[in-house]
């Protein structure tokens, strides 16, 4: 009896997923907010009995881990400082309002110091010899990384490991370039374009410009990994080379929020993934939002990497956001402008996701970061967007397209454009009516984002990748893609079809009108 009892528990033990079955995935995160919703999906597996390693750099910037998964550091040069400066440049250029190009150059430079710095950590990596070592005798399944910086996607060559991408996407269209999907410019609008997929007609030429550039401006942004992965796997590597043999691609949107457009099977849309379930609120943000009365609260904030911004703008939103009779909670860590209104409240921390989900919320003031957005949308908050850098200026007009909220420039906004667009989101019935069928929406679905990712990483864990979910277009070059020689093999032989026709017409009127001529002349008569 002992001996069955024994038996039942052992065959109940392995049936429960994760213990029979667990795998060995290396996790390559990205700094910052981008960890933020990946941390989810590494705990998660490691729940599920998968042992998890997550590599990152001794000093690493915004990015905190738990006791929930193994964490592996390797030795960096770069301090804490020299981090944080390069991320307060960047933010610095976008803030500086320079004229048109300039900033434009002033911007793509910023970039690429940020870029440079960021990813020195990741030619430290491969300098240490005992990191690499563990790495490679660590007998891992799969990586599973954010490609940002290229470090994780090079990390996965260098051991030969099918890898799974967990991103918002690139900058220059390589996360649906390097899958193969058709990207038409007539209806695709181009990340930085700032277009909806219905466009003018000189939208449409400004966006197949953009499409015409953009893989060059990317090898830019990546020179120094395509550097580094040469000399890594001692071979020319290209950009697509890179990127195109991810088994699949975790991308954190979906299509209520992104425009409709082709896809490929092995990219996953899992938006939505950082939308945690409701919390009740601590005691002392309990007690101000009650404290609101009928008028409610709005949430303010510009993100888990920007909680401070010049004292100039600071003084113009103070006295924008003092002209409504919400409470306004404004998540930020600068000096307090002197004109801040009795109805703002400064917090260096707010539970964001608990306090959208208050019934007493009446608008959410963002910067227009993916995360940011799906809270909004999850919650079902009606936005103000103030953009700043990356994806966030596109993420706001996707919004804005879908009359969900209102778009301000930060560089020229006013305390009066403030106001105006916090009184059109609060009062105009149209914007909650919005964002609550979008919200409706995006909940209305069949497994939860998180789950689904986890189920992907899984499987590309179990069966080494995801080849066949791969399309055949990866193996044509450019000609054969867009099969320009079976073109001109038709259009030759129509040309020689219509030769031919056109010289055996041309021969048979000869003949005839030769004949012709021969049978109708007159003949002489005989004469006597």
């Amino acid at each position: 009896m002992a001996l069955r009892l024994c038996w039942a528990w052992i065959s109940i033990l392995l049936l429960l997923p994760g213990l029979s079955d667990g795998g060995k995935l290396l996790v390559v995160p990205m700094v910052g907010s981008h960890w933020l919703s990946m941390q989810e999906v590494v705990e998660t597996l490691s729940e599920r009995g998968h042992e998890v390693v997550v590599l990152v750099p001794e000093v690493s910037w915004q990015m905190k881990t738990t006791q929930a998964y193994k964490v592996v550091t390797h030795p960096v040069s770069q301090t804490l400082e020299e981090l944080d400066n390069s991320f307060k440049d960047y933010v610095t250029e976008h803030l500086a309002g320079k004229p048109f190009p300039l900033n434009i150059l002033a911007i793509y430079k910023a970039y690429l110091h940020l870029s440079s710095t960021f990813f020195g950590q990741c030619k430290d990596l491969f300098r240490s010899q005992e990191t690499l070592r563990f790495l490679n005798q660590s007998s891992f399944d799969a990586v599973l990384t954010d490609p940002f910086f290229m470090c994780g996607t090079i990390v996965a060559h260098h051991l030969s490991l099918p890898f799974v991408f967990f991103m918002r996407g690139f900058g220059c269209n390589l996360h649906f370039a390097a899958p193969q999907c058709p990207s038409p410019p007539s209806y695709i609008p181009r990340l930085f374009s700032f277009n909806s997929d219905h466009m003018t007609f000189f939208q449409r030429v400004e966006n197949a410009l953009i499409s015409l550039l953009e893989y060059q401006y990317c090898k830019g942004f990546f020179g120094e990994a395509l550097k580094l992965s040469s000399e890594v796997l001692q071979r020319d590597v290209s950009l697509m080379d890179l990127v195109n043999s991810a088994a699949v691609w975790l991308l954190r949107f979906d299509f209520v929020f992104e425009y409709v457009r082709p896809v490929m099977p092995n990219m996953v849309f899992v938006g939505g993934i950082n939308c945690a379930k409701e919390k009740p609120l601590p005691k002392e943000f309990e007690a101000m939002v009650n404290a609101s009365g009928e008028h409610g609260i709005v949430v303010f904030s510009l993100g888990s990497m920007v909680s401070e911004i010049p004292m100039k703008k600071a003084m113009e939103i103070a006295e924008g956001l003092g002209t409504i009779p919400q409470t306004v909670f404004w998540r930020y860590t600068g000096k307090a402008p002197p004109n801040l209104p009795k109805n703002v409240k400064l917090v260096k921390w707010l539970p964001q996701n608990d306090l959208l989900a208050h019934p007493k919320t009446r608008a959410f003031i963002t910067h227009g970061g993916s995360h940011g957005v799906y809270e909004g949308i999850c919650n079902a908050v009606p936005m103000v967007l103030m953009p700043l850098f990356g994806d966030q200026m596109d993420n706001a007009k996707r919004v804005e397209s879908r009359g969900a909220g209102l778009t301000l420039n930060i560089l020229e906004m006013t305390s009066n454009d403030i106001s105006t667009a916090l009184k059109a989101v609060i009062n105009d019935k149209t914007y909650k009516e919005n964002i609550q069928r979008l919200s409706d929406l995006h909940l209305d679905r069949p497994i939860h984002p998180l789950d689904l990712a986890v189920h992907w990483v899984e499987f590309v864990m179990r069966h080494k990748g995801a080849p066949h979910l791969r399309p055949a277009a990866h193996d044509l070059n450019w000609v054969q893609y867009h099969s320009l020689d079976v073109i001109a093999f038709l259009a030759a032989v129509a040309l020689l079809s219509l030769f031919i026709s056109f010289k055996c017409c041309l021969c048979c009127c000869r003949r005839f009108f030769c004949k012709k001529g021969r049978t109708g002349k007159p003949t002489k008569a005989k004469s006597h």
